[in-house]
Formats: structure tokens, sequence, C-alpha cells
């Protein structure tokens, strides 16, 4: 048995820093609690490590995006809104690649983007991969506060840290894919329960109409009462969720809508007229429909330009997507992602509706009805 004095100082140093980590598995699965998490976990790195700053840098899966997540003694805010990735500090991606702990020297001579840089104010720099069974998943930033080497110990930590987060991630990542294995089970009980009880209710009717027997008062009151009991059915069926809800983004349409006119110039995406407020139930269905209009406008549209309109009325929410088309030779094809959209959007009382205008332009409309006071 090992006495705890004899425990490495490193390895003692370590145990707040997991406790930190195993937050981010534990947190609400909202951008704000999250990216507090990770200002945190980025604290606990620098404090364990002796880092001065340090900065986060993760794949948003629900952005679907690369992003600045966390950051300790760095302006967080200052990469609110940028686009960033490996092109922005190539020295991360050899700390992928090689799943180890690079020290870069003071001088990056262009191996870090300006927007990085200027963070590190000619010190050298510390990139710590976050990398699990083979997959990237980000990479830490940090600042040692000097030009000397990291010695095997301190390099060995944060590689350790760095593989700590990732697992934490990981582990978010299979619950996430749980809820969504759940959510098709659902569905295919859906699919039966409907085949078991509505379809046979109106199989029966079908083929009492399809007799060509004359029908007497009794066999008329039995098909409206097959018929009625069928709809019930339906209804009470349909109450349920159908689809995998869209995962909380921790913005707001309006703030998206802004950024991506700024991060995708080459959409020349319009925002026509005042985007009206969107109820926070709502705002997940509506960036996701979004985010698939977009990327199917970039996939098929012939013309880069996209023209966004969110308008509310007392009853309902309306908010449409459209882009030039592709030529009738090309017809575009809505994704799996629309579909998905659709199926969700019937829970929260709404449609997604898709498809080419007259004018040949391709529209994506999502209306969703208000509840009262909303």
């Amino acid at each position: 048995m090992v006495e705890h004095g004899s425990v490495r100082p490193d390895v003692v140093a370590l145990a707040p820093a997991l406790s930190l980590f195993v937050d981010v598995v534990t947190q609400a699965d909202t951008d704000a609690a999250l990216d507090d998490s990770y200002s945190r976990v980025t604290e606990a790195l620098c404090t364990t490590t002796g880092m001065e700053r340090a900065l986060m840098v993760l794949y948003d899966d629900a952005r679907r995006q690369v992003r600045a997540v966390g950051a300790h003694n760095v302006p967080l805010a200052r990469l609110a809104g940028r686009q960033v990735g490996l092109e922005d500090a190539p020295v991360g991606r050899q700390a992928l690649a090689e799943d180890r702990v690079v020290q870069a020297p003071g001088d990056l001579g262009g191996r870090v983007s300006p927007e990085f840089s200027d963070l590190v104010d000619g010190a050298s720099l510390v990139v710590v991969p976050i990398v699990a069974a083979g997959r990237w998943l980000g990479i830490i930033l940090a600042d040692p506060g000097s030009d000397e080497p990291l010695d095997d110990a301190r390099r060995d930590l944060l590689w350790l840290l760095g593989k700590t987060l990732a697992l934490a991630i990981t582990a978010r990542a299979e619950q996430h894919q749980r809820a969504r294995a759940r959510q098709l089970e659902e569905r295919i009980a859906l699919a039966r329960d409907l085949h078991d009880s509505v379809v046979q209710r109106l199989f029966g009717v079908s083929l009492a109409l399809g007799s060509g027997q004359p029908f007497d008062a009794a066999m008329r009151e039995r098909c409206t009462e097959e018929i009625n009991a069928g709809l019930r059915e339906l209804r009470t069926a349909l109450q349920r969720p159908l689809g995998r809800p869209s995962r909380p983004t921790g913005t707001t349409l309006a703030e998206e809508l802004a950024r991506l006119q700024r991060s995708h110039p080459d959409l020349r995406m319009e925002v026509e007229g005042e985007v009206a407020e969107v109820p926070a139930e709502i705002e997940p269905l509506a960036q996701s429909v979004l985010a698939e209009a977009l990327r199917n406008a970039r996939k098929h549209a012939d013309g880069a330009r996209v023209v966004v309109r969110v308008r509310r009325g007392e009853q309902t929410l309306v908010l449409e997507i459209e882009n030039d088309a592709a030529p009738e030779s090309r017809t575009p094809t809505a994704g799996v992602g629309l579909r998905l959209a659709a199926l969700e959007a019937l829970g929260l009382g709404g449609v997604v509706e898709f498809g080419r205008q007259p004018s040949g332009t391709w529209l994506v409309r999502l209306v969703v009805q208000l509840e009262p006071g909303a």
C-alpha cells in the first residue's frame, strides 16, 4: 500500500482538476453552463500546471462548427462569433495528429493566425490535444509564461488532463447518442401502435365500403364508430414526441443570423425586415431549420443569395429561408435534417414545408402555432 506522502506531487495536484472535469459531464445541457465549466477547467489546468493563460477550442456538435468555449486570463469575448479552424493554429494540427503536447517557440512565425498570436504576446505556446479514440475533439492553447522547455512531468500532466477532458466530452456525447436511440425506439413503437390500431380500423371500414353491399342504419353507425375511434387513437398517438428535439444552443435566432452574416459573406444572406422575437421553447427548432436550409442552399443553389424572413403574428411564428434554386435538371431535394425537423415541429404544433416556388426559388418554411400569452 502506498502512503500518501510517497505520492508524486503532480499526481496529488491533479485531483482538483479531475473534479472539475467531471463537472463538465454533469452540467446542464446548455451552452452557458458548459462554457462556464470549460472556463473553470482552463483555470484548473493553469493552477495545476503553472500556466499563466489558457484558451480551449472545441468542435460544437450543435452548431457544427469549431469555436472557443472557455478561457482563463484570456478575453474570450474577442473570439465570440469567429469561425475557428485548424488553419488558425497549424501547430494545433501537429498536436492532434501526433496526439502529444507541443510547445511552440516564442517567435511563432506564422504558425498561429493573428487572432491568436496577439493573445500570447510573443511568449511560447503550449498546445494540448483533446483526442479520444483517434477523434479530434479540440485543443487547449496555453501560455507557460516563459520560453523554458517543459519538463517531462509537466508535459505528461498536461497530456493526461487533455485525455481526461476528452473522456468527459465523449461521455456526454454517448449520453446524447443513447437519448437518440431511445427516441428512435419510441418512433418505432408509435408506428407499430398506429398499425395495430388506426390502420386496422380503417382497413376494416374500407373492406365494408368496398363490398358493394347496401348499408343499413346499424352498419353505418358501426363504420362511424370505427372511424371516430381511429381518429381518437390517432390524436392520442400524435401527442407523443415524433422526432428528436434540437439541442439548446444558448443563443437566439437573431444573434445566429447576425453571426452567419459575418461568418459566411459568400452566401450573401439578407434578412428581410425585423427579426421577430422567437419564444425560448421554439428557438432550438428554428435554429435547426435555419442551419439545415443554409446547408442545403450551399450544396444545391446556383445563386449564392439567401433571403431570411422571421414574422410573428398573434397566433403563429413563421420562419422562411429562400434561395436561388438549382435548374430543373438538378432538382434539389430536402435532406434528412429537414425531415427530422418536420417531425420535431409536429410535436410543437407546427409544420415544416419545403419545395420549389413558381419563381424558381427554393423555399423552406417553418410555421409554429403559438400558445396564448407566449
